[in-house]
């Protein structure tokens, strides 16, 4: 099976768009809301205080209906992530980067993506629609973000390992129960994230760390040779 589409069923008339998206509004509060898999067609009638066949002639199925949820929430993450780039445009590599996941991990606990990914409603297709929109919107900005900065030598590192480091923390604060158990917002934990990933956990007691001192704790494939030796 292919990625998930919005199906509509074709209106063209003022009054349908303005109950397409009424119904879209209303669909969002519902099904993204804890319990996704307990909410059904006829609770989003009672809803919207119109009939399920109203519903249907604008989205012929459930899952139709959640594509076209999906793609209105991930469209305004994705204004929000463009926004917050261009607030950080000329500001220092590490403030462009803590400001992206902030800006990102704030957008996705919004709209419970971690939880739809994980198997929140019990559909693969909406799963695999989540996992496609994250990394379109959120990941590959996020790798390119690393990329630049490893041309431009900031960034020592692989920009690959980075990336991905930085997705399985970001991925896993959102469902992590850590926030609460240190008394953190999720945005002091993904700023101490940013600092983690950019400078290490372990920070030296001297003034200051040159590149040098950077590149030493990378290995290189010659390190690993004269490791192994003979």
């Amino acid at each position: 099976m292919g990625p998930m589409e919005t199906k509509t069923v074709f209106g063209v008339s003022k009054d349908d768009r303005q109950r397409t998206d009424l119904i879209v509004e209303a669909a969002g509060r519902l099904f993204l809301a804890p319990g996704l898999a307990r909410v059904s067609m006829d609770d989003l009638a009672r809803e919207l205080g119109m009939s399920k066949k109203t519903i249907y002639r604008h989205f012929p199925d459930k899952r139709s209906l959640l594509a076209a949820v999906l793609d209105r929430q991930f469209a305004a993450v994705e204004r929000t992530l463009v926004a917050a780039a261009e607030d950080a445009e000329g500001q220092p590599f590490d403030v462009r980067v803590q400001r992206f996941l902030i800006a990102a991990g704030t957008e996705l606990g919004r709209i419970g993506a971690a939880q739809l990914a994980t198997g929140r409603g019990g559909d693969a297709m909406l799963r695999r629609h989540v996992e496609q929109r994250v990394d379109a919107v959120v990941y590959r900005r996020l790798d390119e973000l690393f990329r630049d900065g490893h041309r431009r030598g900031l960034l020592p590192a692989p920009p690959e390992l980075l990336s991905e480091i930085t997705r399985g923390a970001l991925e896993r604060l959102l469902t992590s129960q850590l926030p609460r158990e240190l008394d953190w917002t999720a945005a002091d934990l993904l700023r101490a994230t940013v600092d983690t990933v950019l400078y290490g956990a372990v920070r030296s007691a001297h003034s200051g760390i040159d590149d040098e001192q950077v590149r030493a704790v990378i290995p290189t494939a010659r390190d690993d040779e004269e490791e192994v030796g003979p």
